[in-house]
């Protein structure tokens, strides 16, 4: 029972910070939906959908390659579930609720915690280089000070020392199962996958600088915004980015409707897959 309202009680706190990041903008984001067609945001929620499957996916191989394969249903439901915790301020909230859940159907906490943790570079990794190929090499050529970096965190034997060192500081069982080069590129192609989606749902928000530069100007707004881990999602951050690099193609104010309009499609777009996935679990009670 405890463990039961933990878990409302953080699901309760998740929706209220989602809530409020919506609210406080609201006469900035009426204004930009105005501009808006409903088709154009129905079609930028569902790639919005998309994207966020190509996450789960990217997590769900993470998981198996490391020894805890899940079927679609429970793995969709602890991701998109605990990824509602990226509202609440602080970095812990959605790895702790993974953790949580996964136990609940097996998966070691030592196991989800090293595959959430692997999301943050190669989501990194991915969205920079989809960076450079869309949006020039030579305006955005300082990100590649970060490859080098980035290409020795997505080593599978570079991941696997740190993991046993972490785990053995912890005084945690180390894990079974070691991350495979194999499952590294798998999950490499779903996060690359997820950028494109991603794009093509500012392409259907602002589609003046046209499908690849929305595609490259969601990525460096998102790798930007998920380097502040210490804001709730990145608030605030990706915005104001994403205002700068639509500067070429759009004036301040469009550019700030366009960016908010953004977020909210996506806040909508957790909601939507979490909401979804709790139910899909629950015919299947798990």
């Amino acid at each position: 029972m405890a463990r039961r309202l933990v878990r409302y009680g953080f699901l309760a706190v998740a929706l209220g910070f989602g809530t409020w990041a919506v609210a406080r903008e609201w006469d900035a984001v009426v204004a930009g939906f105005a501009r808006l067609s409903w088709g154009a945001l129905a079609a930028s929620l569902v790639a919005v959908v998309a994207a966020l499957l190509g996450a789960m996916l990217t997590w769900r191989t993470l998981l198996a390659d490391l020894g805890s394969p899940l079927p679609a249903r429970p793995a969709a439901k602890v991701f998109f579930v605990g990824q509602l915790g990226k509202y609440i301020p602080g970095a812990v909230w959605p790895v702790l609720a993974q953790m949580e859940m996964g136990r609940d159907l097996g998966v070691p906490r030592s196991r989800s915690a090293a595959a959430f943790f692997l999301m943050m570079p190669i989501q990194l990794a991915t969205g920079l280089l989809v960076t450079l190929v869309t949006l020039g090499w030579d305006r955005y050529g300082w990100l590649l000070l970060f490859v080098p970096l980035l290409l020795v965190l997505l080593e599978p034997k570079v991941i696997n020392a740190v993991i046993g060192q972490v785990l053995r500081r912890l005084r945690r069982e180390p894990l079974e199962r070691p991350l495979t080069r194999r499952g590294m590129l798998t999950a490499l192609g779903w996060a690359l996958a997820g950028w494109l989606a991603y794009g093509v749902h500012l392409y259907f928000v602002a589609p003046q600088g046209g499908l690849i530069f929305a595609v490259g100007a969601f990525a460096l707004s998102w790798c930007l915004g998920i380097l502040t881990f210490v804001i709730p999602a990145g608030a605030g951050v990706r915005e104001a980015a994403m205002v700068a690099v639509l500067a070429p193609h759009l004036d301040s104010g469009a550019a700030i409707a366009v960016a908010l309009s953004s977020r909210i499609v996506i806040i909508l777009g957790d909601l939507i897959c979490a909401g979804l996935a709790g139910i899909a679990a629950r015919r299947d009670s798990v």
